[in-house]
């Protein structure tokens, strides 16, 4: 899904920034409805913008080929010496403007009840952004240079840094698409890059600032553009093709992000991932396994004919994890095998090592099977349940009452246990 979402998010910016280049001004984010709306404009295209921008763009690609010059400054420079020596802003060229300085003090803003719910929606909707954004940035860059991502550090970071920014009234703060990509293009390699980057921008601020309002805006939006070139490269997306995976899914959040917009094509994207994952896991079903040889492993008996299956005992295993919306259906189906068994069993061992937790459903549903297991004469027990699972399976009454073993062990150690367990027991009530 961040896949695609960061392909539609690059291609929106850089269409917006053409926009830019042309002199148009166009309010709609909706591109179905952008894109005409700037072709019934050609009439007023500013093509001296569209030279400027051109210039920026050769500029930057010869400056990507010469080692440690940035071409990025490079194009600024050169974009504020023609903007004055050509008189740009009467040819239409508009520039940055002035830019004002101005250090708040930390606070909070004295604001209504109602506004503080409004903007509690707004600040999750920014939140969703900045992290598919910043996220998808972080992993992009991390695979194309081999890097180790690590989520928990990073959302630490973007934390501290919106909270930072809020205190002193500032934007939001996040590893943005466009940023990134220029960063990359110009030579990033560490985190040196970041704090170089922030000493340079204070040195602007304190001395050249008056001339960084003299930019001319198409050489800002040709950097933007250069930087998110690399970004419309399709192998990325290919690679779901190949691999014949979440085809939809990438498509969709291309579609969603160019047709309704970033915030209401990630939400689309997101809601869709959620839809495509709860049916992946609704439709998961119930493998019947089998010993290999004299071994310890037991696999699917469908995938691997010739397993054989324990003499006398039925041992199964859910394909996925149980959770609400598919316990009843996965465990419906575990009693159907055990009452349609081809040969006799007298012993049923359920594997649950796809299953690290459980919820309520789940453990309502396993109680309901724990009963109509009992009802069918058989002894069951569960294998290679995980510790918080264990503890709330053992803390149900049923457990105890029809005598279901809890294990954590394999599959394998699980029906050894059971059937020492069940050989005693019988034991014990023959002589009873």
């Amino acid at each position: 899904m961040l896949r695609g979402f960061a392909f539609g998010l690059a291609l929106t910016i850089i269409l917006k920034q053409f926009a830019t280049v042309v002199g148009v001004h166009l309010s709609t984010g909706n591109l179905v409805r952008f894109l005409p709306q700037l072709l019934e404009q050609w009439p007023q295209w500013n093509w001296v913008g569209v030279a400027v921008a051109g210039l920026a763009l050769l500029v930057l690609a010869i400056c990507s080929r010469i080692p440690y010059v940035p071409g990025g400054l490079v194009a600024v420079v050169i974009g504020i010496g023609a903007g004055q020596w050509f008189d740009l802003p009467a040819h239409g060229v508009a520039l940055i403007g002035a830019i004002e300085l101005k250090l708040e003090v930390p606070s909070l803003p004295d604001l209504p009840f109602a506004d503080w719910l409004r903007l509690g929606e707004l600040a999750f909707a920014l939140v969703m952004i900045l992290y598919a954004e910043s996220y998808g940035s972080i992993s992009s860059m991390a695979l194309k240079h081999g890097d180790r991502v690590s989520s928990n550090r990073d959302l630490l970071a973007l934390g501290a840094a919106n909270l930072v920014s809020g205190l002193f009234h500032g934007m939001p703060a996040g590893a943005g698409y466009s940023a990134t990509s220029a960063n990359e293009a110009a030579g990033a390699r560490s985190r040196l890059a970041g704090l170089t980057a922030a000493a340079v921008m204070l040195l602007i601020v304190l001395t050249v600032l008056p001339y960084i309002a003299l930019t001319p805006e198409p050489v800002l939006a040709a950097i933007v553009m250069y930087a998110l070139g690399h970004g419309l490269s399709l192998q990325p997306l290919g690679r779901y093709f190949i691999w014949r995976r979440d085809r939809f899914l990438v498509i969709c959040a291309v579609a969603a992000v160019l047709v309704l917009g970033v915030l209401d094509g990630l939400l689309l994207s997101v809601g869709v991932s959620i839809l495509l994952m709860l049916r992946q896991l609704s439709a998961a079903d119930i493998q019947i396994l089998g010993q290999l040889g004299s071994g310890h492993d037991f696999v699917d008996l469908s995938r691997h004919p010739q397993a054989r299956q324990v003499p006398g005992v039925l041992i199964m295993r859910p394909g996925e994890a149980l959770f609400f919306a598919n316990a009843e259906r996965i465990l419906g189906g575990a009693l159907r095998l055990i009452r349609h068994a081809q040969t006799p069993i007298h012993s049923v061992i359920l594997s649950l090592e796809e299953s690290p937790n459980l919820d309520g459903t789940s453990i309502e549903a396993l109680d309901e099977f724990f009963r109509q297991v009992s009802l069918e004469h058989k002894r069951l027990a569960l294998a290679r349940l995980k510790h918080d699972a264990k503890e709330a399976l053992a803390a149900l009454p049923s457990s105890s009452h029809y005598q279901v073993l809890l294990s954590g062990t394999s599959v394998d150690d699980t029906l050894q246990e059971s059937l020492q367990s069940w050989s005693g027991q019988a034991q014990a009530r023959h002589w009873h």
